[in-house]
């Protein structure tokens, strides 16, 4: 039984990981700021990745993988981390969070599409009732956590800019979920996978700041004890282990499926959100938060 939902529980520990991780990411960004704690946070997940790699196949990158199956997971990783996180820390600028992460929640829908279109893959009404009802969980949990921060950060550069850049981050998320998928084909090896998606953003993003040698401030110090240890474990919990297993997720399971799961983020951030942060947890966020389960619980019944 276990063995069957092995996707959807991967999807669910990914999203549970990526919650971790952005508590982790959201107290280290204020000390090092977002350009400088991408660089960091990639390279650390990279020398993990190469060791792990080293220690299950004896090198530190997939040597033997074919030129095809490279190019694919190079389109992915610079698509889905470098791409996709510069047109996200954009609208991020100019919509802030709460806009910002509503118009996320559409990943799903996107990346749904996108695998219908190029894999042929198709839900039943059951399993698209499901994913249809968490979406609306994640939007009704989001819309419950907007801040005034939101109308600071529209006046930065217009509404229709932010919204501009955060379809470009969805579109270029789905695109990476359908590139994985496309890369792992054949059963190649989930970590193989990941390393060298994390070894193409690592170079993409470093790229600039050695030709205009800015990369010199990344590297300097100071660093506060705390972004310390939160780079650190944000690394581990993001790129390294949250993102393996997300694709294994999108190895077992359809990529709309999948997805979905993988965007319950915000419904596992509310207990943490209440216990480190003290935030309170409104009504609309535990309706929210039960219509998401019920439409994991649809997921899982389905098929």
């Amino acid at each position: 039984m276990l063995a069957d939902r092995l996707g959807e529980i991967a999807a669910l520990g990914t999203s549970i990981l990526w919650s971790v991780t952005y508590v982790q990411f959201s107290l280290a960004v204020r000390e090092i700021g977002p350009s400088r704690l991408n660089r960091l946070r990639l390279s650390i997940a990279l020398l993990f990745l190469m060791i792990a790699h080293t220690v299950a196949f004896g090198s530190p990158i997939p040597l033997g993988a074919e030129a095809v199956r490279w190019g694919w997971l190079i389109l992915s990783g610079v698509i889905g981390f470098a791409i996709s996180d510069a047109f996200l820390f954009r609208s991020l600028l100019h919509l802030g969070p709460h806009r910002t992460s509503l118009i996320m929640a559409l990943i799903p829908v996107v990346s749904a599409l996108l695998a219908w279109m190029v894999f042929g893959e198709r839900l039943t009404w059951i399993q698209m009732l499901g994913a249809l009802i968490t979406v609306c969980g994640i939007v009704l949990v989001i819309s419950a956590r907007r801040g005034n921060e939101d109308d600071r950060c529209a006046r930065v550069g217009g509404v229709p800019t932010g919204i501009l850049f955060a379809l470009g981050a969805v579109v270029a998320q789905s695109t990476r979920y359908l590139l994985s998928k496309q890369g792992m084909s054949g059963g190649f090896p989930v970590l193989s996978t990941n390393t060298i998606q994390i070894l193409s953003a690592t170079v993409a993003i470093w790229l600039i700041p050695i030709i205009t040698g800015a990369w010199r401030l990344t590297l300097a110090p100071p660093f506060g004890r705390r972004a310390q240890w939160t780079t650190l474990g944000g690394a581990v919990t993001g790129p390294f282990l949250g993102v393996t297993l997300s694709l294994v997720a999108l190895a077992n399971a359809p990529v709309g499926i999948a997805s979905t799961l993988m965007a319950l983020t915000p419904v596992f951030l509310l207990p943490l959100s209440r216990l480190l942060f003290r935030e309170s947890i409104g009504p609309r966020s535990i309706a929210g938060t039960l219509l998401a389960v019920g439409g994991v619980a649809v997921l899982f019944l389905a098929g």
